[in-house]
């Protein structure tokens, strides 16, 4: 992974960071500071650690250090949206954010986790427009990238272990439709695009499904990018099966946050270069 000098801290400097439990494993930090010195902006990022139930405290820490704002990830992304004086439509929706700005006195919350999948499906080619897509979990991810790929005209399934959580992230795309995880093969073999969702990579599990439904025309994501490599990945690639890991969908959401933070347009070749 490269990194990019962070530049001297001093009274001027602005702060951002990330909470998360855990967080030290993040990349965020280096994308972030890579394109603050790239661009010469007086800004750092910087990771802190929140334990579980601490999203609320952490918060009114950003109100009383002046910190300019915060990336938001597990288990903190349901209690940040409670604590938020505002939150977008999209964070509304979900009842989640992964972004936190603090303007004008008050906490600003977003989630910008589906817009990210949909900005790094188009660097792979795929317009969503259109395309058969199946979500493989319903959890926060899953209900993100679900909604944002249904407001984008994606033809959506997700599947999940629980059908009722299945159909509630659905219903939040255009024209959703549920399955069951363990009866999700038919869709897969039907869908141009299959996105992870689950935490299934992280734990080295095989994917839920026969890999021998995946065919070459498909793309295969995954949402996580630690490990780089997961089971769902090497199966699609062992069937010469387009994969890509998450630091795409990674890479899109620290530019979204990026500008919400400065108001500068976000280096992207910069930042990937960094996330590498």
């Amino acid at each position: 992974m490269s990194r990019a000098p962070i530049r001297a801290v001093g009274g001027t400097t602005r702060v951002a960071g990330i909470i998360g439990d855990p967080v030290a494993h993040s990349r965020s930090p280096a994308i972030h500071n890579a394109a603050y010195a790239a661009l010469d902006l007086d800004w750092v990022f910087v990771p802190f650690p929140v334990a579980a139930g601490g999203a609320a405290a952490a918060l009114s820490g950003v109100r009383i250090m002046g910190i300019a704002g915060l990336n938001v990830t597990m288990p903190h992304k349901t209690d940040a949206a409670a604590a938020c004086d505002v939150l977008s439509p999209t964070a509304a929706t979900l009842g989640a954010v992964n972004t936190v700005v603090a303007r004008d006195g008050l906490l600003a919350g977003d989630s910008t986790d589906g817009e990210g999948l949909v900005r790094s499906l188009r660097d792979e080619g795929i317009d969503p427009d259109g395309s058969k897509i199946v979500v493989l979990g319903a959890g926060g991810a899953g209900r993100a990238i679900a909604q944002s790929l249904g407001a984008h005209g994606a033809r959506v399934t997700v599947a999940a272990r629980r059908l009722d959580a299945a159909a509630a992230a659905a219903a939040l795309a255009a024209d959703g439709e549920a399955v069951d995880l363990a009866l999700v093969g038919p869709a897969v073999a039907q869908a141009d695009v299959v996105v992870n969702a689950t935490p299934i990579g992280m734990q080295g599990e095989a994917p839920p499904f026969d890999p021998e439904l995946l065919v070459g025309r498909q793309l295969v994501l995954e949402t996580v990018y630690h490990p780089v490599e997961t089971p769902l990945l090497a199966a699609a690639r062992a069937r010469s099966v387009p994969a890509a890991n998450g630091l795409g969908m990674l890479v899109h959401q620290a530019a979204l946050a990026f500008e919400a933070f400065t108001g500068v347009a976000a280096p992207l070749a910069v930042m990937r270069a960094a996330a590498a």
